[in-house]
């Protein structure tokens, strides 16, 4: 067969060399014709076979492989054994021709070889995406990771054979240019030691919210792969952040915040000092009629009345003995309220405290914990504690700081 066109043409008064060089032609045409239709028919049936397939079948996993285009790739197999058997008849006169081809579709097996698996790891990635329990891991960073590998190793097979190198010798050679390597990879090394530290010390997952001031990050972290992090802000941004740098730097995860019972709420109001001050008798029994503090303000002046008649106080002057203030009947009010408030979480600490003094006024915080945890719904119950707060300050006779009232 291989010199068939060969004798036919020479039998036609072609020239022997005229007549090699055609016949390899016309043969490398024929091979060339048949490695086409060959893909093509099995592209096509496996193809078709993998679709019908997929219709029929209850898991996704298939309908991922096609749209990972795994038959497409598998397909070319078929055509590249026939061409690696075949073509050495091609070039059987031409000796020089056949070693280079054959090293170019060695390096083109290795080449097919790299695409399949990394359609397969792609479709497995997009697989497990789809299972709960893997959804928030960094599947693709590891793929990342193997593919790095994978096409190092590639090219370093090609490498060998191009020159005729053997691979092990050609590896020993790389030991000379390791500190080239070394730098040219460097941020893809930083990666690489980042990923394996962030998935195993599970520092973030896909689907926490981050904050990260440096990058201008604030929002839920949508992938993380070798070489970056995307985050998706709040305003629908992206911002990517290099993966070392979530070992290399501070960040704050909220993942804590979701996966506890409540919202932590944590404000001040800042009362005036020249406001606050001694209750008077008469004040209580009006403060009495807050029905949130009655039980407590009639405990409490019992016990004040009792104290200062056992130690003689001279109540003509306010100051002597024990008395109530309209500052600590009012934190005595807030923490009464939040304990009733269907929006807070009683089970998390609740606490109303003062804090030191400033050239403002005394901060008066509230702590507690919102059942709620999202953001909308948190805000609204953070508005509405806060609306209460403020309009209930003028019934127990104490001011906020405004600064344009006191300049006025």
């Amino acid at each position: 067969m291989k010199h068939y066109f060969y004798d036919l043409l020479v039998s036609k008064g072609f020239t022997e060399t005229s007549a090699s060089y055609l016949n390899m032609g016309i043969l490398l045409v024929a091979l060339i014709v048949v490695v086409l239709i060959t893909d093509f028919i099995v592209k096509r049936i496996l193809v078709v076979s993998f679709n019908q397939f997929a219709t029929k079948s209850k898991t996704n996993f298939d309908d991922l492989l096609i749209s990972n285009k795994v038959p497409r790739n598998v397909a070319h197999i078929i055509p590249l054994i026939i061409t690696l058997e075949y073509f050495p008849i091609v070039f059987s006169d031409f000796p020089n021709f056949e070693l280079p081809v054959e090293k170019a579709l060695k390096v083109f097996g290795i080449v097919l070889t790299l695409w399949i698996v990394r359609s397969l790891l792609n479709t497995i990635k997009d697989y497990l995406k789809t299972l709960p329990r893997f959804k928030d891991k960094p599947i693709a960073s590891y793929i990342q990771v193997f593919m790095i590998f994978a096409w190092l190793g590639g090219i370093m097979s090609s490498i060998a054979i191009v020159t005729g190198i053997p691979f092990l010798q050609f590896l020993t050679g790389l030991g000379a240019i390791s500190a080239v390597i070394l730098l040219v990879f460097k941020d893809t090394i930083l990666g690489f030691v980042a990923s394996i530290q962030v998935s195993i010390n599970d520092m973030v997952r896909i689907g926490d919210w981050i904050t990260f001031e440096k990058y201008g990050a604030d929002g839920d972290v949508i992938e993380i792969t070798l070489a970056t992090v995307k985050v998706q802000n709040f305003d629908k941004t992206i911002t990517t952040i290099p993966t070392y740098a979530l070992i290399s730097d501070s960040f704050k995860n909220w993942r804590g915040m979701t996966n506890s019972d409540g919202r932590r709420i944590k404000r001040a109001l800042i009362i005036k000092q020249s406001s606050i001050k001694y209750l008077t008798e008469t004040e209580v029994e009006d403060l009495k009629k807050i029905q949130l503090i009655t039980d407590y303000l009639q405990n409490r002046q019992a016990d004040i009345i009792s104290f200062n008649e056992t130690h003689q106080a001279d109540k003509s002057v306010l100051i002597n003995g024990r008395n109530l203030t309209n500052f600590g009947v009012f934190r005595k009010y807030i923490d009464t309220y939040l304990n009733q408030h269907s929006a807070i979480n009683k089970d998390m600490m609740i606490m109303v405290r003062q804090l030191a003094p400033t050239t403002q006024g005394i901060p008066l915080e509230i702590y507690a914990f919102s059942s709620d945890k999202r953001w909308a719904n948190y805000e609204y119950i953070i508005a509405d504690v806060f609306d209460h707060l403020i309009a209930a300050l003028p019934y127990f006779n104490l001011k906020v700081f405004e600064l344009p009232t006191d300049l006025e």
